[in-house]
């Protein structure tokens, strides 16, 4: 008898609104042993054929493990280090650029009085305050990443333990997996747990490569420019370049910013506008389609929203693993029947306009004939 009460459409949808805010103050409040765990289990995916390449090598699995850690913790450290002494040389010289900023504002809007009726002593005064408040800013913000760097240190610890963990425990996780749904399951688990593996591995491999492309590219370009800080500024635009659409609007405004300050002609922010623009015209129609390689097949839309709702839940973080965990959603979702429209959803596929008139307009005629048929 239970299982033919219907609720009410309204009753649902609250049903829905509560539970959808349940989930998402659930995944906030339990970000810090979430985001570790999400880290260490993508990173873990993309590592396993590093694992499998040294366990065919007749290596013990857990050195093999170590030693795929070891070179990753390696690499990932010099390459902080880099930045970390790029980093340490641009903050050096923060003051003066606020400095270089300040008579840049003030020959640009020397003409505000003459223009608006404003008296020149309430603009300078103007210009002396923002100045003042840039620098302060500048020390709270930096005092405030210290903080938060050093809150971050338990779960970047964390990360390689779950690594680890979870490389290790692979056998035992996969036959978890399958035994929660049943032996007439096991070939589409088995398809989508291999298609989400090879989901991960290709799209996080390929990105990887993607961004030394696109940082040497940056590199080199503001190198030929002249512009200060030209690596630091074609890595920094390589990384932004990861998140899809905004990342790439912020890249290009760093360089250029810095050519206005720097540079003696403003004709350098418009060259450096259009090297982003060539590169960004390469890794649109080159580097993605052919090196990445990648079956995360997700339309403009949705990539937006959640990079949008990523950056809300968890910050930065969440918005480099936005893209990622919905590729997972949609593979899943497209092997499991009551959930195909999300995956199509979720998807790039654009359906023919005119078919969907046509199908349509036969629904509504099978509708108004079936409501005539039951009135006659």
């Amino acid at each position: 008898m239970l299982n033919n009460i219907q609720l009410p459409f309204y009753a649902r949808v609250t049903l829905f609104c509560v539970g959808l805010y349940v989930v998402v103050s659930m995944l906030y409040i339990a970000q810090g042993l979430l985001l570790p765990l999400i880290f260490g289990t993508i990173i873990a995916i993309v590592l396993h054929p590093v694992v499998a390449f040294f366990v065919k090598r007749k290596i013990n699995r857990v050195f093999a493990i170590i030693i795929t850690l070891l070179l990753s913790i390696i690499i990932i450290a010099a390459s902080g280090l880099f930045m970390f002494s790029q980093i340490s040389r641009f903050a050096e010289s923060w003051p003066v650029f606020v400095e270089k900023i300040t008579i840049m504002l003030n020959d640009t809007i020397h003409w505000i009085p003459g223009y608006f009726d404003i008296s020149p002593d309430k603009v300078n005064a103007w210009l002396a305050e923002t100045k003042a408040n840039l620098l302060d800013n500048s020390s709270a913000v930096i005092g405030q990443t210290i903080i938060s760097v050093g809150s971050s240190v338990v779960a970047i610890f964390l990360v390689p333990v779950y690594i680890f963990m979870i490389l290790f425990y692979q056998p035992l996780l996969l036959d978890f997996i399958h035994k929660i749904f049943g032996d007439e399951r096991q070939i589409k688990v088995t398809t989508v747990i291999s298609q989400t593996k090879t989901v991960i591995q290709r799209y996080l491999i390929g990105l990887l490569i993607e961004t030394v492309i696109i940082a040497t590219l940056n590199s080199i370009g503001l190198l030929l420019l002249g512009i200060d800080y030209a690596i630091l500024l074609g890595i920094l635009g390589a990384l932004l370049n990861l998140i899809p659409y905004i990342g790439g609007l912020v890249a290009v405004a760093m360089p250029m910013m810095i050519a206005l300050v720097t540079k003696d002609s403003a004709w350098y922010a418009v060259y450096v506008l259009i090297i982003y623009y060539s590169i960004q015209l390469l890794d649109n129609n080159y580097i993605v389609p052919k090196i990445v390689a990648s079956k995360v097949k997700i339309n403009a839309l949705v990539s937006v929203v959640a990079v949008l709702a990523g950056g809300a839940l968890w910050g930065v973080s969440g918005m480099f693993l936005s893209i990622p965990v919905v590729a997972i959603i949609k593979v899943i979702c497209d092997h499991i029947e009551p959930l195909h429209p999300i995956g199509f959803l979720l998807g790039d596929t654009m359906p023919d306009l005119l078919t969907f008139k046509i199908k349509a307009k036969k629904n509504t005629t099978k509708t108004v004939k079936k409501e005539e048929s039951l009135k006659s």
